[in-house]
């Protein structure tokens, strides 16, 4: 368990990436330590599917998302994100969806990555801003970016994406 919670820290500290220019040194350290402190936190709590859950940390606002099998599942990830030290805000952007089969798990892993392409086409580097994930056809996006038009145009993209039935866009603006 240990284990897991170290490689999680050290994949938060990866997955921050290079400082936004609005960002200090000092914020992104923060925001880095936050978010692996939040998901350490998620590994370790009972009744929360960590590996589900998709943690990104802005200024100390913290944002959930993924897919979830149950309403208690996100309600308790809410509630463990919310005692972390550092952790301003909490923004719980996590679905309740079912199980998938695996044909319909492969056929997600399609989806994202089509989803994610076209991003990465229009928006280059800053398209990783943008989370991607898919469950039985659902594309959800969340993250931090720069503005609402970046907002608004990859909800349009994901949504012409052949494949996808919903679009759950719950990207925050910087």
């Amino acid at each position: 368990m240990k284990l897991r919670i170290l490689v999680s820290i050290a994949a938060a500290l990866v997955l921050a990436g290079p400082a936004q220019a609005e960002k200090t040194a000092g914020d992104v350290i923060d925001d880095s330590t936050v978010n692996a402190s939040v998901k350490a936190k998620l590994l370790d709590t009972k009744g929360t599917p960590a590996m589900d859950i998709n943690v990104e940390t802005y200024k100390g606002i913290v944002q959930l998302s993924g897919f979830v099998e149950s309403a208690d599942a996100k309600k308790k990830a809410g509630e463990v994100t919310k005692d972390v030290k550092g952790v301003k805000e909490v923004r719980n952007s996590i679905s309740v969806h079912p199980a998938t089969s695996m044909g319909t798990k492969l056929d997600d892993t399609v989806l994202t990555t089509k989803v994610k392409s076209k991003l990465i086409e229009e928006f280059g580097a800053k398209a990783n801003e943008i989370n991607v994930e898919s469950k039985g056809g659902i594309v959800q996006m969340a993250g931090f970016v720069e503005s609402k038009d970046m907002m608004k145009k990859a909800g349009e993209l994901a949504a012409a994406t052949e494949g996808v039935s919903k679009v759950e866009n719950v990207l925050i603006v910087k």
